[in-house]
């Protein structure tokens, strides 16, 4: 949980954590070369208390020829309960991971690790202890090099920093990307050797509230060149680092308009354009006050941002993913159905497809109902393929609790991973929709 806040809904977020935030990017890719899809977890680990217990890392590998999942590894102690320290995963050109392990502020280190071999789980290499937050490295393969998005934190207040490296070993010296009023948070994604970015601002001003626990605004920038050049979406070049609430590169201005925004995911259209999923609210604090909480995404159309709904949840985090296939549907996946923790952080998840660019939603599959603990957090692979196309945890939202790990395919089925591993490898089991047996692997 973070941050009790009292009364019937206790915690201004909560639940499942092992694929939080969405400020860490990517938890999981598909290496086609080898057929599986690597993640990596939050854990729970060893116990501190009746109430607490310590995070830790975990990497784990689904083989999609056998729809078999491994024993994860685990990497990492990280001597803290604070789900904001999560890590991430990269795969360089000759399939070598690389974790990143994050931390919190500067109270505790980051690591960053290496795979001994490459697409193998198994044996590892520290390389680096440092500090940085909400880590989002990127492999480039067409440039073969690392852009490394991540936060830094100054006198409390979160910037918005990026390097590089051709190794992994040997970085750039962070370059300030944004720090907008009391600062940012960002979201990622690359398509090919180009990354975006999409980040808001803690607001300063504003009838919507100010300060760290308040979200305004969105702003774009993109990068050709793994940094070294950063442009708007129309490919104006920009002096960093952001700083101007005004600034050209903004898409919303969330604060005219009395709101909150909270960033959830980027994917891209057929002709390359960015499309950024967000939820709109009239504060942070959860409960029914602060609704309505309202799906929404900005598509760059070529001259324009065009903002249209998607649908309605009942938290501020529950946060689902975005994927636009070629054949131009749009897909989310999220918890968007109340949950048995109403107004709670996430609920059932619910997979929404549009053909229309967003224009009209059809609610294709309820992918989950009658479920015990909220499910949140679903992310989706870099590069990911049809049978495993978001992973997520389940956790209550009021009091600590068990927490299961989930896996979809692209149809929206859903897969419970094993709770106890009792071989290397083992076949996770499908639980929605119910009594039926898993499709064969494809």
């Amino acid at each position: 949980m973070n941050e009790k806040v009292g009364g019937e809904y206790v915690y201004k977020y909560s639940g499942g954590f092992a694929t939080y935030p969405q400020w860490h990017a990517p938890v999981a890719i598909y290496a086609p070369a080898v057929a599986k899809t690597f993640f990596v977890l939050g854990g729970s680990g060893a116990q501190v208390s009746e109430s607490r217990d310590r995070l830790q890392h975990l990497v784990g590998a689904f083989d999609h020829r056998t729809g078999m999942v491994s024993r994860p590894t685990m990497l990492l102690d990280k001597q803290t309960e604070d789900a904001h320290d999560n890590p991430v995963l990269s795969i360089d050109g000759a399939g070598h991971l690389w974790v990143f392990s994050a931390a919190h502020g500067t109270s505790r280190p980051a690591y960053v690790h290496r795979s001994v071999r490459p697409h193998d789980i198994g044996a590892w290499e520290l390389i680096d202890t440092t500090n940085f937050s909400y880590p989002q490295p990127w492999y480039l393969p067409g440039r073969a090099e690392f852009l490394f998005l991540h936060t830094r934190y100054q006198q409390g207040q979160r910037s918005l920093y990026a390097s590089r490296s051709g190794d992994g070993r040997a970085w750039s010296t962070p370059e300030k990307l944004a720090h907008v009023q009391r600062g940012d948070y960002q979201i990622s994604w690359p398509i090919g050797d180009r990354v975006a970015t999409a980040f808001d601002m803690h607001p300063s001003t504003g009838r919507a509230g100010t300060g760290l626990n308040y979200r305004s605004n969105i702003y774009y920038l993109e990068t050709p060149d793994a940094g070294r050049t950063w442009t708007t979406v129309d490919g104006r070049r920009v002096t960093l680092p952001v700083t101007d609430v005004a600034h050209v590169s903004r898409v919303l201005d969330s604060v005219a308009l009395d709101r909150s925004v909270y960033l959830k995911d980027l994917a891209f259209d057929a002709e390359g354009r960015p499309v950024i999923l967000y939820l709109t609210s009239r504060g942070y604090r959860p409960g029914p006050d602060s609704g309505p909480f309202t799906w929404c995404t900005a598509h760059w159309t070529g001259t324009t941002w065009q903002h249209r709904r998607v649908t309605d949840s009942d938290h501020n985090y529950d946060h689902g993913s975005l994927v636009v296939e070629a054949d131009g549907e749009w897909r989310v996946m999220a918890p968007t159905d109340p949950g048995p923790q109403s107004f709670g952080t996430g609920g059932e998840m619910v997979l929404w497809t549009s053909r229309t660019a967003g224009a009209d939603w059809a609610r294709t599959r309820t992918m989950t109902a009658g479920s015990a603990r909220n499910h949140s957090y679903a992310r989706k692979p870099l590069h990911a393929h049809a049978d495993l196309a978001a992973i997520w945890a389940d956790g209550d939202a009021r009091q600590p609790s068990v927490s299961h790990i989930y896996i979809a395919n692209r149809d929206g089925e859903v897969f419970r991973l094993p709770d106890t591993m009792t071989a290397p490898w083992q076949r996770p089991v499908r639980v929605f929709p119910m009594g039926q047996p898993p499709p064969p692997p494809r």
